[in-house]
């Protein structure tokens, strides 16, 4: 094929893959040739195209966030009447979600903080008087800091954490409450400064509460992080019992059934493992976990969907009411 023919990348990623294609076309022994002019004069239009295209991402990131530094620079449209207000709202809006959208990238990400950007999507835009302000601002967040140490200590030290803690626990917005919790989730894993500054602020007590909310998101998503972070840190697994923990799981158990319970008893299998105090706590007779447990047995039987969910119930079963656990371990899944 022609180099003329050839389709231009669209990215950084779809040059460096046309540049290994011209770097490995031969599969014999025979030492690489040099690239053609053309080939060069190629890749170097490919790189300018792609370099273009990433100042005009950056370029809109300024634009969108000049829209959230707007004030009371749009005191005028307000004389307008309440559409000149919803018009201003909106285009926050819009460009919380088009910063979203660009920050999938993370150069782009590491550009937002370094513009401010972030500073003023925690100090402006998570506590808006806007429910749709701020779960798009805590949407950003998160599209910001996942698996970007940087960006997480960054946010960290802005007091981000802070602020979504108690957006998840009391904004009267469900969709707030799961966007919050998920930006938490993007600070918290994987990030051992995020998770003391979440101990810190008593971060637990937001998950159980979080567990016997209203919204069957926020209880399927705080049961979730509730067991990444006891999986991934089981020296934890004390502090969650002493705030009897296992009492507030059982409880959830017996409201009906839905996604959350799965996550809820993978929590209790983790608590129970290697630790007497969570045995202990399940075997309650006040509780009625064992009954629980075997009510969910009988009706689970024989439902795919439902196996991880019989695996947990079993593994509870063998470990406090049996003395055993099984040897497949269900939480390696």
């Amino acid at each position: 094929m022609a180099e003329g023919n050839r389709r231009v990348p669209q990215n950084l990623q779809g040059v460096l893959r046309l540049a290994v294609e011209a770097g490995s076309a031969s599969d014999g022994p025979a030492p690489h040739e040099p690239l053609s002019q053309e080939r060069i004069e190629f890749l170097r239009g490919a790189l300018a195209e792609v370099c273009k295209g990433q100042m005009d991402e950056v370029e809109q990131m300024k634009q969108c966030v000049s829209v959230l530094l707007r004030e009371q620079g749009c005191r005028e449209r307000e004389s307008e009447g309440e559409g000149g207000e919803e018009e201003e709202e909106d285009e926050r809006e819009a460009a919380l979600e088009l910063l979203s959208d660009l920050c999938e990238n993370l150069d782009n990400a590491r550009d937002l903080m370094k513009m401010g950007g972030l500073d003023v999507c925690v100090s402006r835009c998570l506590c808006h008087s806007e429910a749709g302000i701020r779960w798009r601002a805590a949407q950003l967040i998160a599209s910001c800091s996942q698996n970007m140490p940087e960006v997480q200590e960054y946010l960290l030290q802005q007091g981000a954490l802070r602020t979504l803690l108690r957006l998840t626990d009391h904004d009267p917005h469900p969709t707030v409450r799961v966007k919050a919790l998920y930006a938490v989730s993007c600070l918290v894993r994987e990030q051992e400064a995020g998770l003391q500054e979440f101990l810190s602020h008593d971060g637990f007590s937001v998950l159980m509460r979080g567990m016997q909310s209203d919204s069957e998101k926020l209880r399927t998503k705080s049961a979730f992080l509730l067991l990444n972070l006891l999986t991934s840190h089981p020296k934890h697994k004390d502090t969650v019992l002493c705030m009897g923990m296992v009492q507030q799981l059982v409880a959830v158990l017996r409201s009906p059934h839905s996604s959350v319970h799965e996550h809820v008893l993978g929590v209790l299998c983790c608590l129970v493992e290697e630790s007497e105090r969570g045995v202990s706590d399940c075997r309650d007779p006040s509780l009625g976990l064992e009954e629980i447990l075997n009510q969910k047995v009988q009706e689970l039987q024989g439902r795919d969907e439902s196996q991880e969910e019989l695996d947990f119930c079993e593994r509870l079963r063998a470990a406090c009411f049996r003395g055993q656990l099984p040897d497949d371990n269900g939480m390696d899944r």
